[in-house]
């Protein structure tokens, strides 16, 4: 906990923090979007994507309120306090969820290094992870300052292309709005598994939950998580309208709309801002593996490992990870890996959290520290 935190640390951060690790790869290009939202139909998908914003506000709620209270700053320390000795069920969805995500930002920055520099797709990877490792290695504060400053830009470059695209092609999405039918059945189920596979960004921005002073921030910040997330997409997804049936198959729907759209320029700058959302969401999730390496080492060898040691680790994983982008490929990893681990997400960690704050608010209408998990030492990584 910071006493001297300012309102934009406890209330806008953590939100930050939460988009920041769900926004990369196929949210920024609108691949996802047109997997999971589209083929509800276009009130469903709306409808879909606002039943994943109310489920993000109050898990990122409960998870934020939770380790508030018992001062969980790592994904370890929280899941040991939640799952008992099965905290390591979650660990093995989550870093699998993690090696998938990695993949698919392999396979776009890859795709958008060739498609803007002409460089080898290797080269655009390679440096996407010597970026990612870089940041994390700065430490907690320059990871806070990275999710503000590249928050800015992506909802200014976000907003942007919503007013070009609608300046243009609105007239094609009101009409793909009036003249749809009822929402297809399967909207709520594809609202709830895009939210699952998602939820768990949630735990990424544990580092950041420091800054709370009480419960009431815990809630406000949480329930401005939702919202702070989806707000990019369900613009981005009323831009995709205008351009059905087509966007719903391409590759990179946002180059789809784009290169319609006629603007070199802009072209250019919406793929940079792709570009950093994957660096953004690759040091989220990064992060809180950084930092579970940091609690774990000090708890079997009592002292923290070398910054050598950590960063080569955090390298190795995503360079593991990216490998898999060449031989699967975006739109099959984002079709086939995140649903099946959307359902180990909740398993092992939504549905234990609902258990465990239903119990809670029941038998003493709150949730309460009680000591159980010794509180982690400070972040020595925030410098």
């Amino acid at each position: 906990m910071t006493p001297q935190a300012s309102r934009f640390q406890r209330f806008l951060l953590p939100g930050l923090a939460f988009k920041s690790a769900v926004i990369g790869g196929g949210y920024a290009t609108g691949r996802e979007l047109a997997e999971f939202f589209l083929p509800s139909g276009p009130w469903g998908g709306l409808a879909a994507i606002t039943l994943s914003m109310v489920v993000w506000s109050v898990v990122c709620a409960l998870t934020f309120l939770l380790a508030q209270q018992i001062r969980a700053y790592d994904y370890r320390s929280f899941f040991r306090h939640l799952l008992g000795r099965g905290w390591w069920t979650f660990e093995i969805a989550y870093l699998a969820l993690i090696i998938v995500v990695l993949a698919v930002f392999g396979a776009a920055a890859g795709e958008l290094a060739s498609s803007m520099f002409a460089w080898p797709r290797i080269v655009g990877t390679l440096l996407l992870v010597v970026v990612i490792t870089l940041v994390v290695q700065a430490g907690a504060n320059a990871v806070e300052r990275l999710f503000k400053l590249m928050s800015i830009f992506m909802y200014l470059v976000y907003a942007l292309a919503a007013c070009l695209i609608l300046m243009r092609f609105g007239g094609a999405s009101m009409s793909a709005l009036s003249s749809a039918g009822p929402p297809e059945a399967r909207w709520a189920l594809d609202g709830l598994t895009y939210a699952g596979y998602n939820v768990f960004a949630a735990v990424s921005a544990l580092l950041v939950v420091r800054h709370m002073l009480g419960r009431r921030d815990a809630v406000v910040a949480g329930a401005l998580a939702g919202p702070l997330a989806i707000l990019p997409a369900m613009i981005f997804y009323l831009c995709m309208l205008a351009f059905l049936p087509g966007v719903a198959d391409a590759p990179l729907p946002s180059d789809l709309m784009l290169g319609q759209l006629g603007i070199p320029w802009f072209h250019w700058l919406f793929r940079l801002m792709i570009l950093v959302a994957l660096v953004e969401t690759g040091v989220a999730l990064m992060a809180s593996v950084d930092r579970r390496i940091l609690i774990h080492w000090q708890e079997r060898s009592g002292r923290e490992p070398g910054p050598l040691l950590r960063a080569g680790i955090i390298a190795a994983l995503l360079l593991g990870a990216v490998v898999m982008a060449d031989a699967i490929g975006l739109v099959s990893l984002i079709a086939q890996g995140y649903r099946l681990l959307a359902y180990a997400i909740l398993s092992t960690y939504v549905v234990p959290l609902l258990l465990y704050a239903s119990r809670e608010l029941w038998t003493r209408r709150g949730l309460a520290f009680d000591g159980s998990v010794p509180p982690p030492p400070s972040p020595t990584g925030a410098r």
